[in-house]
């Protein structure tokens, strides 16, 4: 497997190579389209133990990614996204079985009512055909859009970032390993085996009506091109610059714990908090402890002048941070007077991702749940909890925040479409 993929890597022909795995991904799909649950679910049960089985080899893998990444000089947090453990790595194969556990969505029927002339319609779920994936620098992308994908009845094509090539390959090579083993394709879960970026674009074109959808999953820069070159159906969201509100009353003690959490649990993930916004009624009480918390937890602050008054470690706040996602241990901290200041102000400066609200006031976390156009909306929760193996999704392919189709974490569910199915006795049409 090694050998033939760095050939192809070194062929030169992009253009052949991708049509290649077009072709290959759609007969896959036709295939998966049609499996048992039971099989798909012994495929992706058997991935997993792949993945346990080839720990070492996907670690060393890793080791050689991170090794590319400190040598150009990479961020901690950047690090900290690309970085595999063995804890991490048994997580990978835990989120594939979690995957493999979840209710089949493939042929369940939606709805189904029945016409006066006795014609009775069902709509029922169907996979989406090929699903691309374009990401960047977590390894763990590779297994949750596979093990997503297949679930759904989808074949899948990967195409990972430089910085995560090796950890992709190995995590690769053990899933179709499993799948191959209780006798899904091969073809079904493929991986792009070219750091080329000439693939991207051939993936963003479509590969000549192969591809259904593309799902990019990285950075603001990433996104952005897929967003805009993309001449197929797109499942993204630009950035998660999500918000924590604390409105009065709100208890002091678990308003500490939700925003340290919603901050400091992963900095890097697009769900952590980037902007606190404090009730004014509370800022005599709540800001300076929430504040210093923060501080102390290792964050940098960036406040407003209210903020900056209750403890000079705060950094003063440019116009741009409070659009920014920082995907860092920084956080930009404000004061809002009221329920209605702190709408406005996500609306303004938030992405539609994921926002929460602290608060007693149960008619005033109703208001926020309803009125904050975001993907995500919580009350009482941390932020991190926009994840779909948190929705009980086993996983998810990503979060998407735009409002067709699909919203939200995107997991097997999600990856599916759905058709009619018309059952008549004899009817026809009057003219």
């Amino acid at each position: 497997m090694e050998a033939r993929l760095e050939a192809v890597e070194n062929s030169g022909d992009v253009a052949h190579l991708m049509r290649d795995i077009g072709a290959r991904a759609r007969a896959a799909a036709r295939i998966l389209a049609l499996a048992e649950p039971a099989r798909k679910v012994a495929a992706l049960r058997a991935a997993a133990a792949a993945v346990r089985e080839q720990a070492r080899a996907i670690l060393q893998a890793n080791a050689e990614d991170i090794d590319g990444a400190r040598r150009e000089n990479a961020t901690p947090a950047f690090i900290d996204r690309l970085m595999l453990d063995e804890k991490r790595v048994a997580a990978l194969a835990d989120g594939i079985e979690s995957v493999a556990a979840v209710r089949d969505p493939v042929g369940e029927v939606i709805a189904s009512w029945q016409r006066p002339n006795g014609l009775k319609i069902e709509r029922v779920r169907t996979p989406l055909g090929v699903v691309a994936v374009v990401y960047e620098s977590r390894p763990n992308v590779t297994a949750d859009a596979g093990a997503l994908s297949i679930k759904a009845g989808n074949a899948v094509i990967l195409r990972g970032g430089s910085e995560s090539f090796r950890s992709a390959r190995a995590i690769h090579a053990a899933m179709v390993q499993g799948l191959v083993r209780e006798g899904l394709p091969a073809d079904a879960l493929q991986l792009v085996p070219t750091r080329d970026r000439a693939a991207v674009g051939f993936l963003l074109a479509g590969l000549e009506g192969m591809v259904d959808v593309v799902v990019p999953r990285g950075g603001k820069s990433l996104v952005g091109r897929v967003q805009a070159e993309a001449r197929v159906p797109v499942f993204a969201h630009l950035e998660g610059v999500c918000h924590v509100y604390v409105h009065s009353p709100a208890d002091l003690e678990m308003a500490k714990k939700i925003v340290l959490n919603a901050k400091m649990r992963r900095t890097g993930v697009c769900g952590a908090a980037e902007t606190l916004l404090v009730d004014k009624k509370l800022a005599a009480t709540h800001l300076k402890p929430l504040v210093a918390m923060l501080i102390e937890a290792g964050c940098e602050v960036r406040g407003d002048e209210a903020t900056r008054k209750v403890d000079s470690r705060v950094v003063p706040a440019s116009a741009e941070d409070w659009s920014t996602e920082y995907l860092d241990a920084i956080i930009t901290v404000g004061v809002v007077d009221g329920l209605n200041a702190a709408i406005a102000h996500i609306d303004r400066y938030g992405s539609h991702h994921t926002d929460s609200i602290l608060t007693d006031d149960h008619a005033a976390a109703e208001t926020f749940l309803q009125e904050v156009d975001s993907a995500i909306v919580l009350h009482n929760a941390s932020t991190q909890f926009a994840d779909g193996g948190e929705f009980g999704f086993g996983g998810e392919i990503g979060i998407a925040t735009g409002r067709l189709h699909a919203r939200g974490p995107v997991g097997a569910e999600q990856l599916t479409s759905f058709k009619y199915r018309i059952h008549g006795s004899g009817q026809t049409r009057p003219g």
